[in-house]
This record gives structure tokens, C-alpha cells and sequence, in this order.
């Protein structure tokens, strides 16, 4: 695996940073460094942390994108991973039943029982690395790797926000109804987006969650 960033465009307007090796919590604090020295930079309209990777986008393009893609890796390289003093967040969740309708497919693979997966997936306090997918949504780091089940081969037209989820060795939890390719195994009441609430994402990159296990049901 190459240990260098690569910088791609994106459309006319916007550049794809990617940082290399995988997605840790130390490359996600770079990543956030990155992002709010990027953000200042005149040419650059909205600077946008990702997993592992920044999206800057631009008001007026710039007509030659190699000086800006060469600051980038300078940035990468001197940037020292940035600690955000974010809050912690508790989700209660209810286990399986028909909130979590693919929590026996989870079994199945790792061969734990449902308590189990439960009790393995409630235990971390999982960083928010960024927000994407949809509004509100969370991408999350530290899922245990003994419950990392492969997304599913036919994706559910629609599951409700609120639904917590596993897709490979990732967790997340869904803030709006929609379609996904991850195994459903509980529910939260707790609501990620609103647009009357300032800001209108419940979480923002730095906070944490920890999911507290209301019930596990066969």
C-alpha cells in the first residue's frame, strides 16, 4: 500500500484529498488538521473532512489545480494529528427483534449468539471520524472486528432512521429512512438530524458514541 496521498479532481470545482494506509483515529486527527488549515486558504470555499480522505471544494475553480495539489501534501506532511474535545453521546438501543431484522444473518457469520453480538458491539466508545452519506449520519471507528459481518449482496430498499448497523468491520447508525447495504441489528429513538435544532446534525467529527443496550430480543 502506497504511503503517499494522492489529490484528484472532483467535477470542475472541487479536489479529492486521500490520505494513505488504512483509516485510523491518529489519520482522522490529521485529516481534521488538514481540513481547518484548508479552510482558511482564500481559494478554497468549503473544506469537507471525510474517512480518510478531504474534500475542498471551490467558488471559482482554479484554472490550474498542481500548485494547490502540491500544498496539499506539504499541509499532510507537516500536519500534526488534531485532538477535538468532543462530547460523548449515549444511544440506548434495543437488540434484534423487528428493529433488528438482520441480526441473524450477524450470528450466522461470526457464530456468536445475539447477547453476544450485543454485548461485543455495545462495549467501545466509537470516535466519529466524519458525517456523510446523509444528513446527520456518522461514520464511526473501533467496532470490534470479531462482529464484522459482509455488507449484504442485495441491499434493503428502505430501512427507518435510527437503525444500528454493520457493514464490514464498520458500525453506523442511520439518521433518516433510506436504503442500505448493511445488516440491521437494533434501534435507537434518538434523532441525528433536525433543521430547526442549531447545528442541525446531533454530532459533529471529534464527539463520541456509546451504545447502551436497553434489550436484546430473539
Amino acid at each position: 500500500m502506497s504511503d503517499v496521498p494522492t489529490v484528484s479532481l472532483l467535477g470542475t470545482s472541487a479536489l479529492l484529498f486521500e490520505a494513505p494506509g488504512e483509516t485510523t483515529l491518529e489519520t482522522q486527527r490529521r485529516i481534521w488538521a488538514l481540513a481547518r488549515e484548508a479552510a482558511a486558504w482564500p481559494e478554497v470555499d468549503e473544506a469537507v473532512p471525510g474517512m480518510n480522505n478531504l474534500m475542498l471544494a471551490f467558488a471559482t475553480p482554479p484554472r490550474n489545480c498542481a500548485p494547490l495539489a502540491t500544498r496539499l501534501q506539504q499541509a499532510w506532511a507537516a500536519a500534526s494529528p488534531l485532538p477535538l474535545d468532543g462530547r460523548l453521546i449515549e444511544l440506548p438501543v434495543v437488540y434484534g427483534g423487528e428493529g433488528g431484522p438482520h441480526m441473524a444473518d450477524v450470528v450466522a457469520h461470526t457464530g456468536l449468539r445475539p447477547e453476544e453480538v450485543a454485548e461485543i458491539h455495545a462495549a467501545p466508545t466509537y470516535p466519529v471520524f466524519a458525517l456523510g452519506s446523509h444528513p446527520g449520519y456518522c461514520y464511526l471507528g473501533g467496532m470490534d472486528p470479531r462482529i464484522a459481518t459482509p455488507r449484504r449482496r442485495t441491499p434493503v430498499l428502505s430501512i427507518p432512521g435510527g437503525a444500528v448497523s454493520i457493514g464490514g468491520s464498520q458500525t453506523g447508525v442511520s439518521a433518516s429512512a433510506g436504503p442500505s447495504g448493511w445488516n440491521t441489528i437494533g434501534s435507537t429513538d434518538m434523532a441525528f438530524f433536525d433543521v430547526d435544532r442549531t447545528p442541525p446534525t446531533l454530532l459533529q467529527p471529534g464527539d463520541s458514541i456509546r451504545f447502551r443496550i436497553m434489550r436484546v430480543v430473539r
